[in-house]
Parts: C-alpha cells; sequence; structure tokens
C-alpha cells in the first residue's frame, strides 16, 4: 500500500499534482521536494522536516476503509503479509498484528540518533515537534529523528528477510494507493510468481499493470475496497471495526 489508502484521512500523498505532499514545499525553500526526506540533507538542516512534521501528525486521524479492509483480511487470517510505504502508523491503528505488517519505510513509532543510534524517546521527540524545536540526543547531542527511511538509508532488515518467501509464497497481490515509483517496494508486483493474480486498486494505472499484467480497478479507493467487502459479505464488520468514515 501507498499514500493513497491514507488522503481520505485527511493525510496528503506524495505526487499527486496540485495536492500531493512534493507540490506544496515551496515554502521551506528546499533544493527540491524530496531533499524533505533526504539523509543527506537533514544531517545538515533538519528544520524543514521537522516543520513539516508538525503539519503531519495524525494523532486524532482514524483509519479509512482501506485500512479496515486490510484489517477484515488479517482476522480472516488471509493476509499473508501487509507491506506498506506509509509512515503514518494508521495501519497498526486499524488493529492489523504486528507480525503480519512491513513498515517498509519505517514509522513515527520509534527514534533515534543519527549520529550515536542511541533509541530516543518518542514523547520528547513529539515535544520538539510540538514546540517547533529540533530533537538532539541526550548522549552525543546529534540529531534525533523517527525511524522512517529517508532517500539514503537501507529498509528495515525485516523487509529484505521476508520479502523473497512472501513473494514466492503469495497466492493473490492486491496493490493499493501508490504509484509504485519508489524501489524497491515497487519491485513487489513483479517479484510474485507469473501466475499469481494481481489485483490494482487505485485511481491511475502504475507499474506492471500499466502493460496489462493484472486486475485493475481505477477510481475511489473507499468506494472500490466497500464494494468488495459488500460483496464477501464483511461491510457490516468493516464498519463496525472503529470511526473509519463513511462512504
Amino acid at each position: 500500500t501507498g499514500a493513497g489508502v491514507s488522503t481520505a484521512a485527511g493525510i496528503p500523498d506524495f505526487r499527486s499534482k496540485g495536492t500531493g505532499l512534493y507540490d506544496n514545499l515551496q515554502k521551506y525553500n528546499l533544493p527540491r521536494p524530496e531533499s524533505v526526506f533526504d539523509i543527506d540533507y537533514f544531517e545538515t538542516n533538519p528544520e524543514p522536516f521537522y516543520q513539516l512534521a508538525r503539519e503531519l501528525q495524525v494523532t486524532e486521524v482514524q483509519p479509512t476503509l482501506a485500512h479496515r479492509f486490510l484489517h477484515q483480511l488479517d482476522r480472516r487470517n488471509m493476509l499473508l503479509r501487509l507491506y506498506t510505504q506509509n509512515i503514518d502508523g494508521l495501519d497498526r491503528k486499524a488493529g492489523i498484528r504486528p507480525s503480519k505488517l512491513i513498515e517498509s519505510h519505517g514509522s513515527f513509532a520509534s527514534a533515534s540518533c543519527i549520529k550515536c543510534q542511541t533509541e530516543a524517546s518518542v514523547a520528547m521527540v513529539n515535544e520538539c515537534i510540538e514546540a517547533e524545536r529540533v530533537p538532539r540526543c541526550e548522549v552525543c547531542d546529534g540529531y534525533v529523528k523517527p525511524d522512517i527511511v529517508f532517500f539514503g538509508e537501507s529498509l528495515p532488515d525485516r523487509f529484505h528477510r521476508l520479502v523473497g518467501d512472501d513473494t514466492k509464497n503469495a497466492d493473490c497481490l492486491i496493490v493499493m494507493g501508490t504509484s509504485l515509483a519508489v524501489m524497491p517496494v515497487g519491485m513487489i508486483p513483479s517479484m510474485v510468481n507469473t501466475d499469481v493474480p494481481r489485483l490494482l486498486i487505485n485511481r491511475e494505472l502504475v507499474g506492471v499493470f500499466e502493460d496489462g499484467h493484472g486486475l485493475a480497478m481505477i477510481g475511489d479507493i473507499e468506494e472500490m475496497v466497500t464494494s468488495i467487502a459488500e460483496i464477501c459479505g464483511w461491510l457490516d464488520d468493516m464498519l463496525e471495526c472503529g470511526n473509519a468514515p463513511s462512504v
């Protein structure tokens, strides 16, 4: 999954023209929009990231129907693994079991010093974000960063450890709300066996789906997962599980 599964919760995606995050970063005077998530840039100037982080705080945000749909797959033991590129933590909030979840690009749920790697208090980081300060390490005074994966950093070991077996063992692949533009997560649809059904639920065709490899449902993600849940007889359960927005 990508940022498109969270937009119904009010969280902007990255690449939509006009409304995407990268189209609205001019006020930070960045060399390029992606610099806000670039580790080399952060090491010299962490302020833009923390200004943005304050705007992206999702404490009160609830999971969308797309998250609830994925939770239904997990509840029914149909979910082998969820690989999400999102850092908003809404998959956890929806109740998806940690053993089934790989936050490929990390999350705000933990933080550490970029200099000495000492673990930092998430509460302290959140306090600094609210106070518009850059958090510093209590050990070496280096900059502290939430454990989200920046450009120039490696993905979590768990991703690399599991993705090979998971793509080999999957009997169906669902892709939702992503441009498939960021690697290596964007390669997953081409890693599954060729006889495995692939379904894209998205606002546009992307990746291998542009070449006709798989079934594509193009349109509003919330409406489409609602339709699937209704066909499967899961809709009442899905709507009862938390405070997902209604469609």
